[in-house]
Formats: C-alpha cells, sequence, structure tokens
C-alpha cells in the first residue's frame, strides 16, 4: 500500500522528461507534488545535470523547468559523502547513476521514479533497497490502485 504523501525521489530522466512533456506520467507527479499529494525529492546532482541537460537539449525549457521545481516545492536531499557512494554503487557500477542512488539512500523515499532501463529498470538489474524503484506510470498506477474502492 502506498503510504499518504509518499516521499518520491525523482532521477534526472524524470525531471528532464516533466519538462519536455506537458502530458506524461513525470508532469503528472509535478502536478500532485504541487497539490501536496506527493512529497517530490531530487538530489544536488540531479539538480545539477537537470540543468546541463535542459541547456544543451532545450534552452527554450529553461523557465518551464524552474516554474516546476518551484511550483512542486521540492526537497533537496544532501550531498552523500564518498563512503555512501561507494554503498551505492555496491548496486550501481556507473559512477554517475551511483551518486544519484547515494542521494536517494539519504532522502529515504518511498519511491526512486527513473526512466533509466540500463541502469535501474532493466530485470537482471533490479536493485533491492528499502524503497521501490520504478518508473512515473508505476508510482501513478500504485496510488490509482490503492485508491480505487474495491
Amino acid at each position: 500500500m502506498t503510504p499518504k504523501n509518499p516521499r518520491i525521489f525523482l532521477d534526472t530522466s524524470v525531471v528532464f522528461a516533466a519538462v519536455l512533456s506537458p502530458t506524461g506520467g513525470a508532469r503528472k507527479l509535478f502536478v500532485l507534488g504541487e497539490a501536496g499529494l506527493l512529497h517530490l525529492v531530487v538530489g544536488p546532482t540531479v539538480l545539477r545535470e537537470c540543468e546541463e541537460v535542459v541547456q544543451r537539449k532545450a534552452p527554450a525549457s529553461l523557465p518551464t523547468m524552474a516554474q516546476l521545481l518551484a511550483n512542486a516545492s521540492l526537497e533537496t536531499s544532501l550531498a552523500p559523502t564518498k563512503k555512501q557512494i561507494i554503498a551505492a554503487e555496491v548496486h550501481v557500477q556507473y559512477g554517475p547513476d551511483a551518486r544519484v542512488l547515494a542521494e536517494a539512500m539519504l532522502a529515504n523515499p518511498d519511491w526512486f521514479v527513473t526512466h533509466d532501463k540500463e541502469h535501474f529498470l532493466k530485470p537482471r538489474n533490479r536493485i533491492r533497497l528499502p524503497f521501490e524503484i520504478g518508473t512515473p506510470r508505476d508510482v501513478l498506477q500504485r496510488i490509482k490502485d490503492d485508491y480505487t474502492l474495491p
């Protein structure tokens, strides 16, 4: 069962998808965050990566990104220590993703939400952690299932 106002840690790919698509699942997470139904969390690495990716791939969307981040009242997790990054590398060997995972682990979320199939979502790479890992669609479906009357 999904907890009331679940903590959702957003990966860079999800923030970028929300910026680019006003109708996708990633944007719906931001709408739910703005409504206070989800507690959205990002890490400092995610924020930095988002700004770099949007600046490089869709610079005209920087104001959209700023508005989304501000309206959703995002919490920013702490930056991980080297020791915490090394602990995350047990689960994800790709350095940049290990850093993001370490940020998520520090945030203690209910969900880590990503579109990264290669490092987080492939069944052979499925990570076992104290929070769920999935796509925006997975989170939205769980919320829908939990609030649908039998």
